[in-house]
C-alpha cells in the first residue's frame, strides 16, 4: 500500500504536488491546509485523512480534528500537526508511525521502533526549506519513507 503524505499547504496546492500523489492509495494531511477545497481537490486522487494546523481557525478547516488516528495496511499511524503536542506515549498505544508537519522541514526517523515522518511542506515557499511531501509504502509491517522533493 502506498501512501501520500502532504503538509503545510497553506491555502497551495501545487500541481507538483497534485502529480506526486496521483497513483496512491490514500492521502494524509498532516494540518495547515488553509483552504478546504484543497481537501476536495486531494479526494478525487485517492481517500483522505486531514486534521487541523494552527492556521486552519476559521471556515471549514478549523473543523478538522487536531489529531486523528488511522489504520493503513495494518499499521497504525497517528497524526498530529505539531510533533510538540504529541499528547501520548506512541509504543503504549501500538502506533507504527507518528505523522507530523508544522515545521516545513522534512524528516523521516525510527525510535522504539516508531517512524518519526514529517513530510515538510507542500505550500508556499519558507525561507530556503525546500517543497516537499512523503510516500510512505507499507509492505508487511514495514513502513518505508520516501521525502520527494518537489521544487
Amino acid at each position: 500500500m502506498l501512501i501520500g503524505i502532504i503538509s503545510d499547504t497553506h491555502g497551495l496546492l501545487r500541481p507538483e504536488a497534485v502529480a506526486a500523489l496521483h497513483g496512491v492509495d490514500h492521502i494524509l494531511h498532516a494540518g495547515d491546509v488553509g483552504n478546504i477545497e484543497i481537501l476536495g481537490t486531494l479526494r478525487t486522487i485517492a481517500p483522505i485523512t486531514a486534521i487541523r494546523g494552527n492556521i486552519d481557525t476559521h471556515g471549514p478547516c478549523a473543523d478538522l480534528p487536531p489529531t486523528d488516528v488511522i489504520e493503513l495496511n495494518g499499521a497504525l499511524l497517528y497524526l498530529v500537526h505539531s510533533i510538540h503536542d504529541l499528547d501520548l506515549n506512541p509504543t503504549a498505544a501500538g502506533l507504527s508511525a507518528v505523522i507530523s508537519g508544522h515545521s516545513h522541514q522534512p524528516s523521516a526517523e525510527t525510535r522504539n521502533n516508531i517512524l518519526y515522518l514529517n513530510p515538510g511542506s507542500a505550500g508556499p515557499r519558507r525561507f530556503n526549506l525546500p517543497v516537499t511531501l512523503a510516500h510512505l509504502r507499507i509492505e508487511q509491517n514495514t513502513l518505508t519513507p520516501t521525502i520527494l522533493t518537489l521544487l
